[in-house]
């Protein structure tokens, strides 16, 4: 499982490189930064963005103004908490504490650094980009995982994964968009969850190549609709209705469309959704993994 799209807004990824060329030592303290035309030209964005990415990096206090100089790279100075008291863990809780709190669209190198009290820089001492950062706040999301023992069967067993990783989307709705089938990240917690996962088909004499798709078919059916929590926490928040709440209206002023597709009253909603299609996902995998069962 790995990271896919960053969210961050233009002037945000450009407030990012340009921090990581002070913290490489690329930009030294008094050097002069890229002017707002260079910001334009070098990535391709509108006048507004690249003033927007200035005045980032000034609020950061990674650069100060100089008269008659223009904009330069900030002398060094120490945070207001010691960046070496930071520690990875730390900085990685309380990014999921924002990711938690306002969504992956707010989480940035920026403002763990400001949570924490500290210099944006500071943080490329345990990071070196926040592509990093979204990848451990995803992976310490399944390191909460608490394993039972298995249970017997590999059904039951495969249903249990499956429960496990839609109550870790349901505690942190913006993880399904961090995680990948094709192009899995190979960290601690992401691994435990893989091998815990795939020791319900020990012993079944499967093709490791028919294993692997199993593996990635329970996880991505998983992923896929947990994909609509977040949308659906957001609806709830701009409607003030439950999903419930919201069909009983539509039923009240849409009745007559509604009854060409399903009984006035019939409910659906993601809990349902994911019990009913993980019931019929596992019936669709034991014509691979027992097939001579099927038959009988």
């Amino acid at each position: 499982m790995a990271v896919v799209n960053d969210p961050q807004p233009p002037y945000l990824r450009i407030v990012a490189d340009i921090e990581r060329r002070i913290a490489d030592g690329e930009l030294q303290p008094g050097a002069p930064v890229p002017t707002t035309r260079a910001i334009m030209r070098e990535w391709g964005v509108a006048m507004a963005t690249a003033t927007k990415a200035l005045t980032a990096l000034k609020q950061a206090g990674a650069i100060e103004s100089v008269p008659r100089v223009g904009a330069v790279v900030a002398p060094r100075r120490l945070p207001s908490r010691s960046a070496g008291s930071l520690g990875r863990d730390r900085v990685v809780r309380v990014a999921m504490e924002i990711a938690d709190a306002d969504g992956l669209a707010a989480l940035s190198m920026r403002t763990v650094a400001a949570k924490l009290g500290v210099a944006t820089m500071a943080l490329y001492r345990h990071l070196e980009a926040k592509a990093e950062l979204t990848q451990l706040i995803a992976d310490a999301a399944f390191a909460e995982i608490e394993y039972p023992a298995p249970p017997p069967g590999w059904r039951s067993h495969l249903r249990v994964a499956a429960q496990l990783q839609w109550a870790a989307y349901q505690r942190h709705p913006w993880l399904p968009r961090l995680v990948s089938i094709t192009r899995p990240a190979t960290l601690p917690g992401q691994l435990a969850y893989g091998v815990w996962t795939l020791r319900a088909l020990d012993g079944l004499d499967l093709d490791p190549i028919i294993r692997m798709h199993v593996y990635g078919t329970i996880v991505n059916y998983v992923r896929g609709t947990a994909i609509n929590i977040e949308s659906e926490a957001i609806a709830e928040l701009d409607t003030g209705m439950t999903s419930k709440q919201w069909g009983q209206a539509k039923l009240s002023v849409d009745g007559p469309l509604i009854a060409q597709v399903a009984e006035p009253g019939a409910e659906l909603d993601l809990e349902s959704l994911f019990a009913f299609g993980l019931e019929r996902l596992l019936d669709g995998l034991a014509t691979v993994i027992a097939p001579r069962e099927i038959r009988r």
